[in-house]
């Protein structure tokens, strides 16, 4: 199960170790793709398939759907494991997360997040204060 928080560095060649526990689980090849309040979304194959199929089926008509749907379809890419575990992670999706040297890989169930380290405690800490208030809007949905 993808769950935890792990704090990792990207090297100077701009590789990425995912988290060992993580590894058997992703598989050789992931999706890496943009995702919410600016960062990284890592997916399996077999799940990005249920949420790319989820996304072709929006209504194109709405401008929301199609930004949505290039944000995520044109800025996913697939990228493989090496042996020890890292990724490399493309360019454009580094300045989109802003990824400096430190970042925070969290494990979300059906996917990882990496978070610039920075961001992430900025976010985190901001979550944290309005933690209640969340609880009571999601508690019609039976959480």
């Amino acid at each position: 199960m993808l769950i935890g928080q792990y704090e990792h560095t990207i090297d100077n060649k701009k590789r990425l170790a995912l988290p060992a526990k993580f590894r058997g689980e992703l598989g050789e090849k992931i999706i890496i793709t943009r995702w919410m309040e600016g960062c990284l979304a890592v997916y399996t194959e077999k799940e990005w398939k249920i949420i790319s199929d989820k996304i072709v089926n929006l209504t194109m008509t709405q401008s929301e759907a199609r930004s949505f749907s290039r944000m995520m379809l044109a800025g996913a890419m697939e990228v493989s494991l090496d042996k020890l575990g890292r990724i490399l992670v493309p360019d454009y999706l580094k300045e989109y997360a802003d990824l400096k040297k430190n970042v925070v890989i969290c494990g979300l169930s059906n996917r990882l997040e990496i978070w610039d380290s920075v961001k992430w405690e900025i976010y985190k800490k901001k979550a944290e204060k309005g933690v209640d208030e969340i609880v009571s809007k999601l508690g019609g949905l039976g959480i």
